[in-house]
């Protein structure tokens, strides 16, 4: 059986002008048993179409923050570096491969730029704009390495992601200042913080599309859970 071919969004270093991918997401979807092959920032709407055409699956990766006149707003003061480059391949992939029906998986900023492209917005900084619902201060951008999980995210019951996860409550990692603020029509909340921050979306009229806000690519090793989120898309890219 050959294994399906799955997109990743580059980084985009906005300085130097670099492109690259972290080593987590390619160990997690060979892993998975998928071949993983970054893609270009430099297409235009055509080679999107093709390229969500040739792909059987797409991985829309972390990096920087969205521009906020993406969502109708000002920028502000706490917002992080952009790459305008990455925002509009972004949205023109995503809207060519939602045009074929497959698979998608959002990490990190992914969760963010699927929902802004859908019609959502985000939190441009969680400090000075979410108000939690808890009196404890969660530690969204955490202090420790990356493979370690600082806190938990309780999963909606019957939802695609607690039924691949095949748990009610996650412990994941947490590196990121924004978050989804009002979900995208469409979508639906499957994951919050127990601050009450929106941690995952899934699109229950799509044929297989999840995002989370944490990054299970570097949990997948010694976590049962993410490891299954990755097969599970995988698979989804097989048929």
């Amino acid at each position: 059986m050959s294994k399906p071919l799955i997109g990743l969004t580059p980084g985009h270093n906005t300085e130097n002008q670099n492109l690259f991918t972290r080593p987590a997401y390619l160990s997690a979807l060979s892993a998975a048993g998928a071949i993983p092959v970054t893609l270009p920032l430099a297409v235009s709407q055509e080679d999107c179409r093709q390229m969500a055409e040739t792909f059987d699956g797409f991985l829309f990766t972390g990096g920087p923050d969205p521009h906020p006149f993406l969502f109708g707003e000002e920028t502000h003061r706490q917002c992080g570096s952009i790459s305008a480059m990455r925002d509009t391949m972004e949205l023109a992939l995503l809207s060519q491969v939602m045009k074929t029906g497959k698979p998608v998986l959002g990490i990190c900023r992914g969760i963010q730029i699927i929902n802004v492209a859908l019609g959502g917005n985000i939190y441009q900084d969680i400090p000075s704009q979410h108000r939690p619902s808890s009196a404890f201060p969660l530690a969204h951008q955490q202090p420790c390495a990356f493979h370690i999980p600082t806190h938990t995210v309780s999963l909606v019951p019957e939802s695609r992601l607690a039924n691949i996860c095949r748990s009610g409550v996650l412990r994941v990692n947490s590196m990121h200042h924004q978050a989804v603020r009002d979900v995208a029509d469409g979508l639906a909340v499957c994951a919050t913080a127990p601050d009450g921050l929106i941690e995952a979306v899934e699109m229950p009229e799509y044929p297989w599309l999840i995002a989370v806000q944490w990054h299970p690519e570097y949990l997948r090793e010694q976590d049962l859970a993410s490891e299954r989120l990755f097969k599970a898309f995988v698979e989804s890219c097989r048929s």
